[in-house]
Formats: structure tokens, sequence, C-alpha cells
């Protein structure tokens, strides 16, 4: 069964990226079949796998235009275990051009069916901000995960989000919820960082995941030299944390198929 998780904050520097590209290959080594579909016309996602946005041949601009398939524009980065559909500023015409097709909120879901049965994960990387793009993405998806930081504004930026959220769920994709939030960049000295923590597990209970990230210089090390902290620095603490993740997620989909059965 695939599940497609739309990674998405409308505020942006929060780790977005660096959590869909760390979360893709944590899962790919623990053996699951993961894509990751870059949907930010910065790019940030498929260069953060090593692959150069400026030499990418097809990209997700071609797929939700209908003029290339994710098979076909899809390519696997050197060194990894899991697929990528890339994108460079090319998506930034993307507004202007599906104005034109049909089923323009729906484009990134209809290409995606034909290889839900290829992928146990699609990760989705969002643009910060609420755009013909990101609803593409949220109507693709199941499920949102949200990475946050543990400080005030954040919480302003979450509302907005679930706020999205329910007016996607309610006109485009009904199926649409939160997967989990993700506390990234944590430091636990903080006291503001504990209290806002603290109010998200009260709000939202289990669905805040266990695993924190925790501000690490080897994570923002990591892109620059387009590797996943995985494989940049294994032993980090970063990367212990996104470990983490995956392996929490994984306990998550067998509790939830065997509540299926």
């Amino acid at each position: 069964m695939t599940r497609i998780i739309a990674i998405a904050n409308q505020k942006g520097g929060v780790g977005k990226t660096t959590t869909c590209v760390n979360l893709a290959c944590a899962l790919a080594e623990a053996g699951r079949h993961v894509l990751v579909v870059d949907i930010d016309p910065q790019g940030n996602a498929t260069m953060g796998c090593g692959v150069d946005k400026r030499e990418v041949a097809l990209s997700t601009l071609d797929v939700l235009l209908g003029e290339a398939t994710v098979e076909k524009a899809r390519v696997r980065p050197e060194g990894q275990a899991f697929d990528l559909l890339p994108a460079n500023a090319d998506l930034t015409a993307a507004e202007v051009e599906l104005i034109r097709v049909e089923h323009r909120e729906r484009r990134l879901s209809i290409a995606l069916e034909a290889v839900r049965g290829q992928y146990q994960y699609v990760l989705i990387d969002c643009p910060p901000s609420l755009n013909m793009l990101t609803i593409n993405a949220l109507a693709a998806a199941d499920g949102v995960l949200i990475p946050m930081q543990c400080e005030y504004y954040a919480l302003e930026g979450l509302s907005a989000l679930l706020d999205t959220v329910r007016r996607i769920r309610e006109t485009v994709n009904p199926g649409l919820g939160v997967e989990g939030v993700l506390r990234t960049m944590y430091d636990v000295r903080n006291n503001l960082s504990n209290e806002v923590s603290g109010q998200l597990i009260k709000h939202f209970g289990d669905k805040v995941y266990r695993t924190i990230v925790p501000r690490n210089i080897r994570v923002a090390e990591a892109p620059s030299y387009g590797q996943p902290v995985i494989g940049y620095d294994r032993g980090s603490r970063g990367a212990i944390a996104y470990l983490g993740l995956a392996g929490e997620m994984i306990r998550r989909e067998r509790e939830s198929a065997r509540a299926v059965s």
C-alpha cells in the first residue's frame, strides 16, 4: 500500500526539505520503496539529493503538464536507494500554465496514480506558500507531515496550515489528514521551545512524533555536499533523529496494518 505524504508548512525555514530528503533516505535504508517529489521551484530537494537542478532533462513541471510520465521523468540519485522526481525554476511557470489545463488542482494526483503500486512512500516537498503547486501536493496526499520549530510565530503558521488542510479536505481531497507534527531545530535549553512543545502535545496528542530533530550543524552542512545527513555524518545527532523518525513511521505503519486486519 502506498502512502503519499506532503511535507508542508506555509512558514519557511522550518526544515521541510531537510526532512523530506533525510526521511526518504532513512526509509529507503529500512527497505522501503520511496519516491521524493520536488514540487518547489527552488529545487532544494533536488540539489539536496545530489542532482543538479540545472541539468535535469524532465521535471515535475513536465509531469504536471502531461508532457511526461512520472516513470519517464524520475531519476535515481547517485548513491541513494530512492527515486526522485526533480524540480527547478521552470516550475515558476506552473501557475500560468496550469490555468489552461483541466483538473488543474489534481494534476499531480492523476500522474502519481500510475506509480502508486511501485512505492510504499511518496514524499512531496512543498513550497513555503499556498499556491497551485501546494494545492496539487495536498490534493494528491493521504496526509500532511508538518515540520515546525517550537517558537511563537510557528504556532501562527501552523494555524494557517491547518485551515488550508481543512479547505482542501472540503473541496478537493476529502481523505486528507494530518500525518504528524515533527519538532525541528529543537533546543532543549530553550524554555519557549519546551513550552510550545507542551502545547503541541496537548492539542495534537499522538500526532506529535516522539522523535525530535535537534539543532545540528551537520544537518545544515549536508546539502552543500549534495547528500542527506545520514550519508554525510551518520553518527551525528541529526542523522540519528531522522533514522529514528523513519523507525517511528514504520511502527505506525505496522500498527495500522494490524488494526485493519
